[in-house]
């Protein structure tokens, strides 16, 4: 069960310039798209590509770093692939600014050989109950987060937060509240397909 504590709040402004910048990187597209899952959306969103690029990755960082700093979190892990771009620039944004947050990075399964691990990063730096964020760049269903959340707890770890650059309310984020995670997203989706700065 995770902590239900609300923690810092996403500055709706900061929001709003990467949702344009995803706009401008091709991250974030309107239209019709066909989804894995089955069914059309009238948008794509592509976390990767906008924490990728230098501008984007950045100022993702500098608005998940002050909620990261509000839950008191010493590591922020997700599940590859898709927020191994995010986890690596808070990573280094924090040690830009002198508050340094160590990366952990989820495997889809743990590795069958060397040290055998699901969890790649410094947890050596961290002890029993460490508080961690996890992090992805999408909340759809919410399952690679609870992979993620389920791989940070089996280590021993608390999980303070969990957050998304974009929430499709598709069901995973009320999920994650049901289940008692504290749960923050940059932008939402409506249910006409319209994307803002998350209230």
């Amino acid at each position: 069960m995770g902590n239900s504590a609300s923690g810092g709040q996403v500055d709706r402004q900061m929001a709003y310039e990467i949702m344009e910048l995803a706009k401008a990187k091709g991250a974030l597209l309107f239209g019709e798209f066909q989804l894995s899952a089955g069914g059309t959306s009238s948008y794509y969103f592509d976390g990767r590509i906008l924490a990728l690029d230098p501008e984007g990755g950045y100022r993702v960082a500098k608005a998940f770093l002050p909620i990261l700093s509000e839950c008191g979190a010493q590591a922020i892990a997700g599940p590859t692939l898709g927020a191994d771009p995010i986890v690596s620039a808070v990573s280094v944004v924090s040690h830009i600014e002198g508050c340094p947050i160590p990366g952990l990075i989820v495997r889809g399964e743990t590795k069958g050989h060397g040290g055998k691990r699901q969890i790649e990063g410094p947890t050596s730096a961290l002890g029993a109950g460490a508080q961690v964020v996890v992090v992805d760049d999408t909340c759809t269903t919410g399952s690679s987060l609870f992979h993620a959340i389920e791989a940070v707890e089996s280590e021993g770890y608390e999980v303070v937060k969990v957050l998304s650059i974009l929430d499709r309310n598709e069901g995973g984020s009320a999920e994650l509240r049901r289940r008692g995670y504290s749960y923050q997203a940059l932008l939402s989706a409506n249910e006409d397909g319209q994307i803002g700065p998350s209230a």
